[in-house]
């Protein structure tokens, strides 16, 4: 039997914001984006290229779903952007004006810096080694 994570929900505020900043700021493309009622839209976004998991938002639609906005893990490292060139993404993200909690270290997996998104979520820019 073969299985793969397909998706992975991400709490947002407003969809056309993810979508921007996602898109904008972070490369990735929209790859459905789909009206399912008055309030709720079926939107999916991934890296360009990407093969592999997909983010799906969700628009909060309670206090509770609110709290969660960009702590959805308790304020660890939430996501990791895997890429081939680590200083490409990291200077075009920086350009963009994603903000970097850390400057780029040197790890024995690879070279990793942490970054959040528009909300606070912690993600892990990441090239491992070969």
């Amino acid at each position: 039997m073969k299985q793969n994570i397909a998706n992975v929900t991400l709490v947002v505020k407003d969809y056309d914001e993810a979508i921007q900043f996602y898109t904008q700021k972070l490369g990735f493309e929209v790859l459905q984006d789909v009206q399912l009622d008055t309030d709720k839209r079926w939107v999916l976004v991934a890296p360009t290229n990407s093969q592999g998991t997909a983010l799906l938002f969700a628009k909060a639609v309670n206090e509770r779903q609110a709290k969660s906005i960009g702590n959805q893990t308790g304020g660890r490292v939430s996501f990791f952007l895997h890429t081939n060139d680590f200083w490409r993404d990291f200077n075009n993200m920086k350009t963009m004006g994603v903000v970097f909690k850390e400057k780029p270290r040197k790890e024995d997996y690879g070279i990793v810096a942490v970054f959040e998104d528009l909300y606070g979520n912690l993600w892990d820019l990441l090239e491992l080694k070969e």
